[in-house]
């Protein structure tokens, strides 16, 4: 289970333009630009991130692994990210799923992301 694609359709045309304000700066939120599959058109969409030691950064598909912004990703092999003001290249995405993909987040996300049916995290690397 994930959430709901109605939520996700009402945050893409209503939330995340008010999130884009602020989730590049704040703590545990960023900002992911990725490139349409099949448009090509550029897209900044605000997520829950967190780092993944020196190494990378991991990020909750609360919507499930067919997010665009998931799929544009991967397909990509790579994005942008706005993490705390600080822009960085990311590379190697893969998707890490169910238990395994959980203990990759902070133990009181871990805990709600069970309880919300969060089925798999990206984790990246930094290019």
């Amino acid at each position: 289970m994930h959430l709901p694609r109605a939520l996700a359709r009402f945050n893409r045309r209503v939330t995340n333009p008010i999130q884009r304000r602020w989730a590049g700066v704040i703590p545990y939120h960023g900002i992911i630009e990725h490139v349409g599959r099949r448009s090509g058109r550029s897209y900044r969409t605000p997520v829950l991130t967190f780092r993944d030691g020196a190494r990378g950064f991991v990020f909750v598909v609360g919507y499930g692994p067919d997010s665009d912004w998931v799929r544009n990703v991967l397909a990509a092999g790579g994005a942008g990210l706005v993490h705390r003001r600080r822009h960085y290249r990311l590379t190697n995405p893969r998707l890490v799923r169910g238990a395994e993909g959980r203990t990759l987040l902070p133990a009181p996300v871990r805990v709600a992301c069970a309880v919300a049916g969060v089925q798999a995290v990206l984790r990246t690397d930094l290019g």
